[in-house]
């Protein structure tokens, strides 16, 4: 896969770099929320304008977020695709896998989920978790486990051979940060639903799963589809550095937008009456 070009030309792409380097002037002062909404607007509307060109050329895009418990992928894989329509960008996030899945080669449910033309599947998780939760948790042999990042590589070399960008991130996060948001959502009933069996054991199996990752990463950065780190214990420079690494990596070309004319709307016909069924309204809490 080539190297793309820059994410922004102009004025847009100089905005990016002074966020980039007000954020590594500054170690450990965090984007203020106003030049990261302002980042992530402008963002946005590449992401709009990449959405066109897919559309338009038939682009079969794969992103994969894998990473720490807590990371912050969820925040990031909304970000990328709020203001873009489901039917582009297919968010997947593979549930336990069925009786029938289980029996099935390990890889054949996530191939069913790759895009046709036009299409961006973003994967929240993927088939690393065979070496990654699979793993650590006993869910897989290490056998299992070790002949899956033996093979990955010549499978995804074949996707991308056949004309598929395959983008690979994984969100680090400190030790101490994962802590914080743990407890985070462990106090906040808005967060709650995020805290997971798993996660806890994430979090006491801490190193098991470094250990894993380490192996991944190593076994599976290769040339062709290579594992793009993410810092994200802040998650606005982290989003802002992901998202403008994605386009960047992109070779896509703005597509004009040819305005409709909406025209004059027909007048209301001289035989239409009003219906007089009795229709209930949502009350006004305002």
């Amino acid at each position: 896969m080539g190297e793309g070009r820059p994410l922004l030309r102009g004025k847009g792409r100089k905005m990016a770099k002074k966020h980039k380097d007000q954020s590594e002037a500054e170690p450990g002062v965090k984007m203020t929320r106003k030049a990261y909404e302002k980042a992530i607007e402008d963002i946005q509307v590449e992401i709009a304008h990449l959405q066109a060109w897919v559309k338009a050329t038939g682009a079969r895009i794969v992103i994969i977020f894998e990473g720490r418990d807590a990371a912050g992928k969820g925040g990031m894989i909304r970000r990328l695709t709020e203001r873009v329509s489901p039917r582009v960008f297919r968010v997947v996030a593979m549930p336990t896998p069925s009786d029938r899945e289980k029996s099935q080669i390990f890889m054949q449910r996530y191939i069913t989920q790759l895009p046709a033309g036009g299409e961006v599947v973003v994967f929240d998780r993927s088939w690393y978790n065979r070496a990654g939760v699979e793993r650590v948790m006993g869910f897989c042999s290490d056998e299992q486990s070790r002949r899956f990042l033996e093979t990955v590589p010549q499978l995804e070399a074949s996707l991308i051979e056949s004309g598929l960008i395959l983008l690979k991130y994984f969100l680090d996060v400190s030790p101490e940060e994962q802590q914080r948001r743990f407890e985070q959502r462990i106090h906040d009933p808005l967060r709650q639903w995020k805290l997971s069996p798993m996660d806890i054991e994430s979090y006491r199996r801490w190193w098991d799963y470094t250990r894993a990752y380490d192996e991944m990463i190593r076994m599976t950065d290769t040339r062709h589809a290579p594992w793009y780190i993410v810092e994200s214990t802040d998650k606005k420079a982290a989003r802002i550095n992901c998202l403008t690494h994605i386009l960047s990596k992109i070779p896509y070309e703005r597509v004009p937008f040819e305005k409709p004319h909406l025209g004059k709307r027909k007048s209301r016909p001289k035989d239409y009456v009003e219906d007089p069924h009795i229709r209930t309204y949502v009350p006004s809490v305002l």
